[in-house]
């Protein structure tokens, strides 16, 4: 999933949408699948791998955007009797389609992940699949890994199981209609309790370390036929439903670490210059940040409607860019074993629908769980399947890095030779007069080169705007 995210709303202009449709051919993004591919899938939905375990019995519900349509995530909540809570979460099987060596596997490792365009979506599975047959919609029996993790009265894990099931969701529900319900206290206790074990769940990652960055959606919007990028910050409910999901991840992380093989996301702690030059953009964008508060701390204390503190977790974003996948096996000790940002073990398990990796975590967690070996072809993949999802998330995010090269050069190409007030965010290290500025009024980060004294890391400075091509996806600015 990106880390930046950028919407179209509305109908920009098409000069905009045809570089977007440039950019993915010269990218060569894989869009169309191939006929037998397609002819597989068909089979697939037709004649899943369905488990033995019934347990439509649950009213599962997801919580997705409204207009989504790939859900692999579905849950229930419940009280425990003599204290704590029981969470039912349902993740898409796509085990259950997706034959091991056959023209559609193949086709997964090829894409990796889906990829997220401002205007459209590139999936990793046939869309009658990760739309259809093997998605989580509301009404329909899916096959799933449906886990069962008690929680005591804090939220901290009691117990953990894992294992196949039907399951049938009974509502789709959105953010919005979520946290309206959950104010007005009218959400029924299923519902209701999202709000009190992720809050418990929060207090836990306060209490080990742990960061989640609430970084705010950018949204290409029209106004007056003109378009403008903005932020939309997002909704408490953003969050606790996010921490079911890393729930599920640390315990899943848990059970492959005690059967000795398993696949991990992990994270490097961020070195010092790093957080120095997040502490001079911070300064720069007028967030005060005194010596003896923490980064962790900080982050928390931020505001993602507030556009200052909404560039500032942007910024945020960079200290993620080291992570990456580690495997084990044969019961070694993994290194690095923790996600620095989730501050534990965790792996990635509950989007199987839109990446790779998911499906195989997935897969090790249920042997696990059955004192079982793993697969052949899990065992097989496994090795190498650290550097396949390396290779994917550079695609991803050089996928990400343009369409917002994109975006901002159309939304500015108009707007050459105005004088914008800029923060300086970055400076490049051999040339020092050459860096990286995010605009005050927009939601716009951009290249600044072209003057001849040192760029003012941390710094406000006047800023030209002299190129906005959309075209060649480039936004550029010098000192004013």
């Amino acid at each position: 999933m990106p880390r930046r995210h950028i919407r179209v709303i509305g109908a920009p202009e098409a000069p905009l949408r045809a570089a977007l449709r440039a950019l993915r051919s010269t990218l060569d993004v894989p869009e169309a699948f191939p006929a037998e591919v397609i002819a597989e899938a068909e089979r697939a939905a037709k004649s899943p791998r369905l488990p033995g375990l019934d347990e439509t019995g649950i009213p599962l519900f997801t919580v997705d955007p409204p207009a989504s349509a790939d859900l692999d995530q579905a849950m229930h909540l419940a009280r425990r009797e003599g204290g704590g809570f029981r969470v039912h979460y349902a993740i898409a099987d796509v085990a259950a389609f997706v034959t091991p060596g056959g023209v559609l596997d193949a086709e997964v490792h090829r894409r990796v992940a889906t990829l997220y365009f401002p205007d459209e979506r590139v999936p990793l599975h046939p869309r009658l699949l990760s739309e259809g047959a093997a998605s989580l919609l509301p009404g329909q029996t899916a096959p799933a890994l449906l886990w069962r993790i008690d929680l005591d009265a804090d939220g901290r894990t009691e117990a953990t199981d894992v294992r196949r099931a039907l399951v049938q969701s009974r509502a789709k529900l959105d953010y919005a209609g979520v946290q309206q319900q959950i104010d007005a206290g009218t959400a029924e206790e299923p519902l209701a309790l999202l709000r009190d074990i992720g809050l418990l769940r929060e207090a836990l990652e306060r209490e080990r370390g742990g960061i989640s960055l609430n970084v705010p959606e950018q949204e290409i919007v029209e106004h007056d036929h003109a378009y403008s990028l903005e932020y939309r910050a997002p909704r408490p409910v953003d969050g606790w439903n996010a921490q079911i999901s890393l729930l599920t991840g640390m315990a899943a992380a848990d059970l492959m670490m005690s059967a000795g093989t398993g696949i991990l996301r992990t994270l490097p702690a961020a070195p010092d210059g790093a957080v120095g030059r997040l502490r001079r953009s911070a300064k720069a964008l007028r967030i005060d940040w005194p010596h003896h508060v923490s980064y962790a701390e900080i982050v928390r204390s931020l505001d993602p409607r507030r556009p200052s503190h909404a560039a500032f977790l942007e910024e945020c974003t960079t200290l993620l860019r080291g992570a990456g996948y580690t495997v084990f096996q044969n019961g070694e000790v993994p290194e690095p074993s923790v996600h620095s940002a989730v501050a534990a073990p965790y792996t990635h398990c509950t989007a199987p629908l839109r990446r790779l990796v998911d499906r195989y975590a997935g897969e090790l967690c249920v042997a696990a769980v059955a004192g079982e070996e793993p697969p052949e072809w899990v065992r097989e993949a496994l090795p190498g399947l650290s550097q396949t999802m390396a290779e994917g998330t550079r695609r991803a995010n050089t996928v990400e890095r343009e369409c917002v090269d994109i975006v901002e050069a159309a939304l500015l190409k108009d707007r050459v030779g105005e004088v914008f007030d800029a923060h300086v965010v970055d400076v490049k290290e051999n040339e020092p007069a050459v860096g990286t500025v995010h605009l005050q009024d927009l939601a716009v980060v951009a290249r600044v080169e072209g003057g001849d004294e040192k760029l003012p890391l941390g710094e406000r400075i006047r800023v030209r705007l002299t190129q906005a091509d959309p075209g060649s996806a480039k936004v550029q600015f010098a000192p004013a």
